[in-house]
């Protein structure tokens, strides 16, 4: 029986009754994990340190997710270690049956959709769509490189020539560290995790200590699929304490890692430098930061379509997505009128518990929340006006109001710097041509919106707005796999397009075999 053509998983209708009622079910079912103690898993040994690391409710800071290892650094380095030797098995492993790990956890993501979508509930503060979005997304990213391997795998076309039989062909690098981002952990953990092993390599995987307990829900269902011991290595800890000295390992092959700017580079340049017994470059896969713009031209298909546009963009999980809009620029003769109807939009978001489903829960943390609000302070102080928001919220968690500041200047702080909040800057232009500008005077480059009917402006936008990933009349958040590779230009990182036909060309190495026709 053939492997059906890929297309995305549908998102859960949750105006339906029953799909409530489930999801409902899961939200209080998974809450039996949260007493759990979990380990580390290094070569398919569970194993324990002094040192715990705990996960907690951004709504409810008080509340434990889950206890977990903070992992010594030699235990880390035990990782590499026998991640490396499982290599040598591992790689020569059949492209089909590596494949299948991907089918089988992704079949049965499927199943157990709404427990992996309520733990992001709880643990990151995703609302019921976007913990939704998340899940769909990772079996998605699990079924896509699954039928990527498969076509790697067979016969790779070459020019033929005369006397000779040439053959080329994808190997695995070796063993990867692969560091996901908290705002995305099982998409993005799942994407990068599985893209590595379905090309043949051996992973130690060191989730973000904000997001433990989703990554530890992935390793059991990897688990359960009976991937061999050894292939995917588990270490909890913090960054400083055993990330560095990961990176800079000599057994470690490539580095793939999705975070901030400063991480990234920091990463990119400890992995540059050659380590005693090191034979290979190693290869950095980052995918880094953003300050991602919508323009807003005066010639419009919908104005309301795109004021809805920038609300989504900008709040959908409080902002705290590198393609989130943090900025719209709105040409000068609809400005008031567009600043007064995205206040108005804005008005109506809640914000509050996810598991209570609205609009808004909370930022991750209370060091984000802090953050954002001196971002909102910094922009009054440069002359923005605050027309909704601009407040934390007195209650437990870490609350923060949709926040839009006006008459921002293209070169406030607010404009340039990121700052992964539910904060919208906006920027009036002359015309269409100095949105352009605009649009790019930052060091990021990952996505960006056009809303026009002005076919002319549109094709300009396509030539010069320079973003990874650009949209036309729509919002600039919601890549699907498949459909909208996704990575970015400059410091949004090495643009990996991940979730398309590029990507797991950066998990392996071509080699080319020739051999002379010899006639007897």
């Amino acid at each position: 029986m053939g492997i059906s053509k890929f297309c995305n998983e549908p998102f859960t209708d949750f105006t339906d009754k029953k799909n409530r009622k489930a999801f409902e079910k899961a939200l209080e079912d998974i809450q039996k994990r949260f007493t759990n103690e979990y380990p580390l898993v290094i070569n398919g040994e569970k194993v324990y340190s002094d040192n715990k690391l705990r996960s907690y409710n951004p709504s409810n800071p008080e509340q434990i997710i889950g206890t977990f290892q903070k992992a010594s650094v030699e235990q880390a380095l035990g990782a590499v270690e026998k991640a490396h030797a499982k290599f040598s098995e591992w790689k020569n492993v059949s492209p089909k049956k590596r494949a299948d790990f991907l089918f089988k956890a992704a079949k049965i993501m499927r199943k157990r959709k709404h427990l992996f979508s309520a733990m992001m509930t709880y643990e990151v503060g995703k609302n019921w769509a976007e913990a939704d979005g998340d899940t769909a997304e990772a079996i998605d990213f699990m079924e896509f490189y699954a039928r990527e391997m498969l076509r790697y795998g067979k016969e790779q076309p070459v020019t033929k020539i005369h006397g000779e039989k040439n053959k080329l062909e994808y190997l695995p690098l070796g063993v990867g560290l692969v560091i996901p981002p908290w705002n995305f952990p099982l998409a993005i953990l799942a994407g990068m995790t599985t893209a590595s092993i379905v090309t043949g390599n051996t992973v130690v995987l060191k989730p973000s200590s904000d997001s433990p307990a989703i990554a530890q829900m992935f390793v059991e269902l990897m688990e359960e699929v009976k991937l061999p011991a050894g292939v995917l290595n588990f270490v909890t800890g913090g960054g400083s304490s055993i990330g560095d000295v990961l990176v800079q390992h000599h057994l470690i092959r490539y580095i793939s890692f999705t975070g901030s700017m400063e991480v990234g580079l920091r990463i990119n340049e400890l992995a540059a430098k050659n380590q005693p017994s090191q034979i290979w470059l190693k290869r950095v896969i980052a995918e880094m930061g953003g300050k991602d713009t919508m323009i807003i031209d005066k010639e419009l298909y919908d104005f309301d379509d795109a004021v809805n546009g920038t609300i989504q963009a900008a709040f959908g999980y409080q902002g705290q997505k590198c393609s989130a809009c943090s900025r719209v620029v709105v040409d000068e003769s609809i400005y008031d009128k567009f600043c007064e109807s995205l206040a108005l939009r804005a008005s109506a978001l809640r914000v509050g518990d996810p598991w209570l489903n609205p609009n808004m829960g909370p930022v991750i943390n209370n060091g984000s929340k802090e953050k954002i609000s001196d971002y909102i302070a910094k922009a009054a102080e440069e002359g923005g006006k605050i027309i909704h928001g601009g407040n934390s919220l007195s209650r437990p968690g870490h609350f923060i109001e949709p926040t839009i500041i006006k008459d921002v200047k293209p070169d406030d702080t607010i404009s340039l710097e990121e700052i992964f909040g539910p904060v919208l800057a906006v920027i009036k232009s002359k015309n269409f041509n100095q949105s352009l500008e605009i649009a790019n005077n930052t060091m990021y480059g990952l996505t960006g919106a056009v809303y026009s009917s002005n076919k002319k402006h549109i094709e300009k936008a396509d030539k010069e707005f320079f973003v990874g990933n650009l949209y036309m009349n729509r919002k600039c958040t919601g890549a699907l796999v498949g459909v909208h590779p996704f990575g970015g230009f400059n410091m949004s990182g090495t643009d990996s397009k991940a979730g398309g036909r590029d990507y797991l060309l950066l998990f392996m190495q071509a080699k080319l075999t020739s051999k002379k026709i010899i006639k007897k």
